[in-house]
């Protein structure tokens, strides 16, 4: 076999051999930049690694702070998953909402043992100490199936707001009192003198049953008198049912057309044909509306109108009492509601406060609209009901 060796030409052999030294070169910086490359991006990895368990550590330690809040939180927090079911909650939503436990049912839970209180959006929850009063806040959670509650006990500040109401028409019933008794004097004093003469032995029968009558007849404006006291301050005592407020009103006209027949003034009604159920007492809704009519009518002169309208606007009950009467100063209208003030001399001052009393009690607004010499209209706001389902509270 002839040596190939022998045969290749020494100029190719040294190009061959700048070839393969040319090669080699490249290899070893590309092995170099290899190698630079990787210790760049192991650098790179470390930085990243300590970033990522920085950031680790800095949410497990946001992740225990939040845990010990939660713990600590006065107010109780719930995780409700998809399906609606307690995913987690705190200890003090565990204490408010006993026996609630994490898998249980939100909505079964809420509708075996939570009511809303009427007028409100305030959850009362029985408990053995006496029921909760809760305020139950919902939210979503951003980008996730699951829904937070946020339950605060509301028990402490109702508990004070019904205590500074007590104490307000405690007051009131302190101002009353004080003007309850120049009221009353004069019809008592009245009636002593009456009943001192029915025990003057030479009295004549005829006067003495004059004396009687006028003797029951004070002792009668005495007992209006404290009724009026009583239904001013009874504010919580009055029970409340859905009471169609279409129906009393043409009650009231009814009642009081007689009287206004008698004057010879006309009574102009707008009512609509279906019912407009409101929550209020019917008996004082009828005595409100009487009294508003009774007041038109004694400030209207004969053959005048006095009007009643009556409307339903964006879940509102609007009522007005409208007359053609001698009307009222600023000074009268500003001091209109307050117990005891009165422009009529046989008039008690009570009314028109018993009806503002009564409208507020039951979530409703009163105003009065008025210039003198061109008559004045009341209007009466109250929150109109759906329907009668579930509306009677105690």
């Amino acid at each position: 076999m002839p040596d190939e060796s022998a045969s290749m030409n020494p100029r190719e052999l040294e190009e061959a051999f700048s070839l393969f030294t040319a090669a080699s070169r490249q290899l070893t910086d590309a092995y170099a930049d290899l190698q630079q490359q990787v210790e760049f991006l192991t650098t790179q990895l470390e930085i990243a690694n300590g970033n990522l368990r920085r950031e680790l550590e800095e949410k497990a330690a946001l992740s225990r702070r939040l845990a010990h809040l939660l713990a600590r939180l006065p107010a109780g927090v719930i995780e409700l998953d998809a399906d609606g079911n307690v995913a987690a909650l705190n200890p003090a939503a565990s204490q408010l909402l006993a026996p609630l436990a994490a898998g249980d049912s939100w909505l079964k839970f809420q509708g075996a043992h939570l009511q809303l209180a009427p007028m409100t959006d305030i959850w009362v929850y029985p408990h053995p100490q006496g029921a909760l009063r809760l305020s139950i806040v919902e939210s979503d959670m951003p980008e996730e199936s699951t829904r937070i509650l946020l339950v605060h006990d509301l028990t402490e500040s109702w508990e004070m707001e019904q205590s500074l109401m007590q104490h307000k028409r405690l007051a009131s019933m302190g101002e009353m009192a004080a003007g309850l008794a120049h009221q009353l004097r004069t019809p008592l004093a009245t009636a002593l003198l009456y009943a001192g003469h029915l025990s003057r032995p030479e009295l004549a029968d005829a006067d003495r049953i004059k004396f009687s009558e006028k003797t029951t007849a004070r002792l009668r404006h005495l007992e209006t008198l404290i009724q009026n006291m009583l239904r001013f301050v009874r504010g919580q005592d009055m029970s409340l049912d859905a009471v169609d407020l279409v129906a009393t009103a043409q009650e009231a006209a009814q009642t009081l057309q007689p009287q206004l027949e008698m004057r010879g003034l006309r009574l102009s009604l707008m009512l609509p044909d279906d019912e407009i159920l409101i929550l209020a007492n019917r008996k004082e809704l009828l005595g409100v509306i009487l009294n508003l009519l009774d007041n038109a009518m004694l400030a209207s002169a004969d053959n005048a109108e006095v009007g009643l309208t009556l409307e339903l606007a964006g879940g509102t009950a609007i009522l007005r009492v409208v007359d053609q009467g001698c009307g009222m100063a600023p000074q009268v209208q500003a001091r209109l509601f307050e117990p005891f003030f009165t422009t009529r001399k046989e008039g008690t001052g009570l009314g028109l406060a018993i009806v503002r009393n009564l409208i507020n009690y039951w979530h409703g607004e009163i105003e009065v609209q008025s210039a003198t010499g061109q008559g004045s209209v009341f209007t009466i706001r109250l929150p109109a009901c759906r329907d009668a389902t579930n509306v009677q509270v105690r």
